[in-house]
């Protein structure tokens, strides 16, 4: 079972990102996908191509994103980067109405679109220790396709994963 959001917010204060690592952490079943060879994946730039940029559940891509003001974004970002950051457009397709996580490895801002509207998040937090895993938000949402929103991210390339939470 998932910690509640408390949980992972005082997972998030512990700072283990800075711990010194000999070696890449295990992850939880949920996020096997991670430990697995990473897919490589570019950015939408529009919401009518995000299609093309489709990430399959459960598996991690190394995505190349785009220049901020290149991106159309649906809505605006709750944190939309200036002119020297990155971001993009990409679909997921949910089978079963549920909490799904998004993992990634950098700090970008996140909003999963859905029907037109952003979903609020249900809890954020960090990866395991030594994981790579540095940022994860989790959203209750319906069976369908989604479009996710990356936002001021500092460099072109983000690893990002859509994962069902168990």
């Amino acid at each position: 079972m998932m910690p509640a959001a408390p949980a992972l917010a005082a997972e998030a204060m512990a700072g283990h990102e800075h711990a010194a690592c000999m070696a890449p952490a295990a992850v939880p079943a949920d996020l096997a996908g991670w430990s697995a060879a990473h897919r490589p994946l570019k950015t939408a730039v529009k919401p009518a191509a995000s299609g093309k940029a489709l990430l399959v559940m459960g598996t991690a891509f190394d995505a190349t994103l785009a220049p901020t003001p290149k991106v159309d974004y649906v809505l605006e970002p709750g944190k939309p980067g200036g002119s020297v950051s990155f971001g993009g457009l990409f679909a997921f397709d949910v089978i079963k109405a549920g909490r799904y996580r998004i993992a990634q490895n950098g700090r970008s801002w996140v909003d999963v679109i859905v029907a037109g509207k952003a979903v609020a998040s249900a809890a954020h937090g960090h990866g395991p220790e030594c994981s790579g895993i540095t940022k994860m938000v989790e959203y209750d949402l319906p069976a369908g396709r989604h479009l996710l929103q990356i936002a001021a991210n500092g460099e072109a390339a983000l690893t990002v994963m859509v994962a069902p939470v168990r």
